[in-house]
């Protein structure tokens, strides 16, 4: 056989059946899974959102992957990615949002890390104590949309879509308010301070409040706020007076308001008005002063107790404030007199002040008060440093008319205006003190002394006489007496002989007594017994008118 012959085939079996292709059961399971990898890729790619980067100062309580972004407790993103900033200043989190997270993109969104907070306005962030920091997220209203966003260190004030009202406040420092300090109308919460910022002149703070609706319709237009925080006491006639709007407010500082009984015509005030800060409720509430007068007064005693802010009586009504206490030098009694600036509210006397316009006659304002002070220094008005706490040791300045006042120049033309002065009442006591300490001092005090000396050592040479030859004699004669007391005591005892003489001497003196009485009596009623003698019937003892004869019939006078 040849190698390329070929064997011969075998014959094919009519009996034997082609077997049919079959899948095993095993091969669902992944293809099961592979359907739900590529649907959950599917919804994934599908709920994908935008991508927002935000810088904090710090990555405390955030971790990447793990932290979420939640607004009102529900989830809205995952932080993809913490980094560090070039300058190493902050970090910057990557935040994965959801599709339906697309607002949080807008450019007046805020973005802040939510953790356990304790502060004066109370604990926040508790339940992170156990779930973890998260990031919480406030939409905006904005019409652009941002993707680099700056977060905030604590949560804010007021949300966005909270009703109500923000208002601005100007005062001159901050003092101890601050984000989140409360605002009350009639001691009730109703706001909140949600912002502050330095006046764009560095002069003063602007303070943006929130009041929530339907309160922000209490705001008017004529109201007044003031700041209410700490405690404010006062002294006075009638007693201690602490008034304080809650605990809040002493700790964190707070803010009231209302309107002026005298406004009635007031409207709510709109969004965004201003409105000024007053220091406390008696100045917010206090008729308009007005427009405030400049003057100045000096004085040739020390100032030591008079501060800015101190007040300026005019006939005890509080008519202004000291702005100013200096020094200034006169070269010709070289002596360091002191200047006080004052401002006057003239608006504060009321009608007093419209009448005295009137007299003023024409001109302006400037003048008209010129000529004013000008008639009240002649009549003797003068300002006076008064002690207006003598335990604190405070002064005050006081205009009163004082007549006996000596005659002083006024210049009406000078600028600013000058008040003259008199010395205070406490200088005036300290003059007469020191008056009298000089009369004191002129006393001979060394001689009075030496005389008072020399009196003493008399005195004391007398006091030894007396105790060495006056006393033993006066004790003699007390034992000499008190021996003829006892004498006496003795001849007058009840049953000694003495005892009884004198009583039957007594007895004779009574009964003499009495016929003299008799006798008496009957010759005032019948004086012609002594001339022509008595009759029978006409004897004293048968005389039957005197009383006496009746007790005693006394033999015939002969």
């Amino acid at each position: 056989m040849s190698d390329n012959a070929l064997p011969p085939s075998a014959p094919a079996r009519p009996h034997v059946k082609a077997r049919k292709a079959r899948i095993s059961l095993v091969w669902l399971v992944p293809i099961v899974a592979g359907i739900i990898g590529l649907s959950m890729v599917i919804h994934d790619f599908l709920n994908v959102g935008p991508k927002v980067v935000v810088s904090f100062l710090t990555a405390e309580g955030l971790e990447a992957k793990k932290t979420q972004v939640k607004y009102k407790n529900v989830v809205i993103g995952t932080v993809t990615d913490i980094a560090l900033s070039d300058d190493r200043t902050h970090i910057l989190a990557t935040i994965e949002l959801n599709q339906s997270a697309t607002p949080f993109t807008r450019a007046d969104t805020q973005y802040w890390v939510v953790r356990p907070r304790i502060g004066a306005h109370g604990v926040s962030g508790v339940d992170t104590l156990l779930s973890g920091a998260f990031i919480s997220a406030d939409a905006g209203s904005s019409d652009k949309t941002e993707k680099n966003f700056t977060g905030l260190e604590t949560p804010p004030p007021v949300t966005f879509g909270e009703r109500g009202k923000r208002f601005i406040l100007h005062t001159d420092d901050l003092g101890s308010l601050d984000i989140g300090s409360p605002v009350y109308f009639r001691r009730i919460q109703v706001g909140q301070v949600v912002a502050y910022e330095l006046a764009k002149d560095g002069k003063g703070v602007d303070i943006e409040i929130f009041i929530s609706s339907p309160n922000d319709e209490f705001v008017l237009t004529d109201s007044r706020f003031w700041n209410a925080s700490g405690v404010d006491v006062s002294l006075g006639a009638a007693g201690l007076k602490v008034s304080t709007q809650s605990l809040t407010s002493i700790i964190s500082g707070g803010i009231a308001f209302r309107e002026p009984n005298y406004s009635p015509d007031a409207k709510p005030a709109e969004g965004n008005a201003e409105f000024k800060l007053f220091d406390d409720q008696a100045s917010a509430l206090a008729p308009p002063d007005g427009e405030p007068k400049y003057i100045r007064m000096r004085f040739n005693q020390s100032l030591r107790g008079l501060v800015v802010n101190a007040p300026v009586d005019f006939l005890g009504v509080n008519v202004g404030r000291v702005v100013s206490v200096d020094l200034d030098y006169d070269p010709a009694t070289g002596s360091f007199p002191g200047v006080v600036g004052a401002v006057i509210y003239p608006q504060r006397l009321g009608a007093a002040n419209d009448k005295l316009r009137q007299q003023a006659g024409g001109g302006d304002e400037e003048e008209q008060t010129s000529r004013i002070i000008g008639r009240f220094v002649e009549r003797g008005l003068r300002a006076q440093v008064r002690t207006g706490n003598l335990l604190t040791g405070q002064l005050y300045v006081a205009m009163d008319f004082d007549p006996k006042a000596p005659k002083v120049t006024y210049n009406a033309k000078a600028r600013p205006l000058e008040v003259p002065t008199i010395g205070g009442s406490f200088d005036k006591l300290q003059e007469q003190l020191q008056a009298f300490v000089d009369k004191l001092g002129k006393i001979p005090l060394d001689d009075l002394a030496k005389n008072l000396n020399g009196s003493l050592i008399e005195l004391q040479k007398t006091m030894k006489q007396v105790n060495g030859e006056v006393l033993p004699q006066m004790r003699g004669t007390l034992q000499q007496a008190q021996k003829t007391l006892g004498s006496a005591n003795d001849t007058f005892a009840d049953d000694s002989p003495a005892r009884q003489q004198l009583g039957q001497a007594m007895e004779e003196v009574q009964r003499t007594a009495r016929s003299v009485r008799v006798l008496t009596d009957f010759l005032s009623r019948h004086p012609e017994s002594l001339i022509r003698g008595r009759s029978g019937d006409a004897a004293p003892g048968s005389y039957k008118g005197s009383s006496s004869s009746r007790e005693i019939a006394p033999e015939p006078v002969q």
